[in-house]
């Protein structure tokens, strides 16, 4: 990218280091091993080890009060479909909220806020925040009215569950908080941080089967570099997400 995107990706960085605390995110979900996996491994699984992040699932049934420990019902109306009962969903903010201010809870729902770069940067600068992991036909809206804060979206298409929808939110979020990655500026380069899908990358050796890379990343010229990246990244955004480059000036900086 070229030094002015760099430098604003770079100041918000600066900020979070700042400002940021240990982050402690609790996911509440019916389907706690759904997310064992991908929160048990690689970038999240360093983030806790190294004392950055905490991430806490707590399992919805847990917080029952019947001997079958209910989660659903049926919904009021002809609507088919089970809705999340609004009960165990108060009891376990309500524990949780006792022990801690959060910042943000949060709903996964298809209608929600789109999840994009800048909402993940705006939430990695949280430090505690609530997951609510939607199932069935959705919770009781009085959830919604009255206990949630913020409601995402991954996309608009539907899943059985939210847990996938939470585990990309965690992860999205994770990664930002410095001393997650091994190199930092690494997140400051990512697609989107300046609305910009990111430039191609390439790796050794120069020259495979006849493929080569372009020969300005191999010249040692950082400047040149920097100013192809540039060219290369509006590019690629004019041609596969076009609707990136609203808001930006004609040197990709955003007005």
């Amino acid at each position: 990218m070229n030094k002015g995107s760099i430098n604003k990706s770079t100041t918000f960085h600066t900020f979070v280091a700042y400002f940021h605390n240990d982050m402690r995110i609790d996911i509440i979900t019916v389907l706690p091993e759904i997310l064992e996996s991908p929160l048990g491994h690689s970038i999240i699984k360093r983030a806790q080890t190294k004392g950055l992040v905490q991430v806490q699932l707590h399992h919805l049934r847990d917080y029952t009060t019947d001997k079958h420990r209910t989660v659903d019902d049926y919904a009021f109306g002809p609507d088919a479909g089970m809705v999340m009962k609004i009960e165990p969903i108060f009891n376990v903010i309500s524990k949780l909220k006792s022990e801690r201010h959060y910042d943000d809870i949060i709903y996964t729902s298809p209608d929600g806020q789109r999840l994009t770069q800048q909402v993940a940067n705006g939430l990695s600068i949280k430090e505690n925040i609530i997951i609510l992991c939607g199932h069935y036909k959705g919770i009781d809206h009085r959830v919604r009215e009255h206990l949630i804060t913020r409601e995402i979206s991954i996309g608009d298409y539907v899943l059985s569950g939210g847990e996938l929808a939470a585990a990309i939110i965690v992860d999205s979020v994770v990664r930002l908080i410095p001393g997650v990655l091994s190199d930092e500026t690494s997140a400051l380069t990512d697609s989107f941080q300046d609305n910009l899908l990111a430039p191609p990358v390439y790796t050794r050796p120069a020259e495979f089967n006849g493929w080569k890379v372009p020969e300005v990343l191999t010249s040692g010229n950082f400047k040149a570099i920097e100013k192809w990246q540039m060219e290369q990244a509006l590019e690629r955004t004019k041609q596969l997400r076009p609707e990136l480059l609203e808001g930006l000036d004609e040197d990709g900086e955003i007005d």
